[in-house]
């Protein structure tokens, strides 16, 4: 909260002058996108505006016309991939580098992560994301706000790698 307090003081706004907020919901860190989309959601409630929620694989692709792959690292030889502008649109999904041969085509852009390794290997072209996240999230909200949308919610494409304890919990004793 104090970060958005400083991003909003240095633009010389205030928090009652926000008409929406937008919000990354990933891919990405777990613990990060449900702070950041809590944060979202509770100012969007306490101000009464709506939050409208991005995912990042989108907001790679901000700006880019034609058929093209947003790729996100996912750690462990693994990408969050999605096409755009195919015909056969596809994703979000988690994908190991050796399998992104299934989604390769030709005329086909890749933006993000490893995007010239992915282009070199697979006979496709790289580019740079035209935007910033933070700007094209902020842009592609700024085109949805005023249309019906869902509350924004985090975006997992892969299962969490922290899991409850199997264990019993303590035994209370009287």
């Amino acid at each position: 909260m104090p970060m958005i307090d400083e991003v909003l003081s240095e633009a010389g706004v205030d928090v009652a002058d926000l008409a929406a907020i937008g919000v990354g919901v990933g891919p990405g860190n777990f613990t990060g996108i449900r702070i950041s989309v809590s944060a979202a959601r509770g100012l969007s409630l306490a101000l009464g505006i709506p939050a409208i929620g991005v995912s990042l694989l989108e907001a790679l692709r901000y700006g880019h016309d034609g058929p093209s792959l947003s790729a996100i690292d996912a750690r462990r030889s693994n990408l969050y991939l999605q096409s755009f502008g195919t015909g056969r649109d596809r994703g979000p999904e988690m994908v190991s580098f050796e399998d992104i041969s299934h989604w390769a085509e030709p005329g086909l852009s890749v933006i993000g992560n490893r995007c010239h390794e992915i282009a070199d290997t697979f006979n496709m072209t790289a580019r740079p994301a035209a935007f910033a996240p933070a700007s094209a999230i902020a842009r592609i909200a700024s085109a949805r706000w005023q249309s019906p949308a869902p509350r924004p919610a985090p975006l997992y494409v892969r299962a969490a790698d922290a899991a409850p304890s199997k264990d019993s919990g303590p035994k209370i004793l009287t």
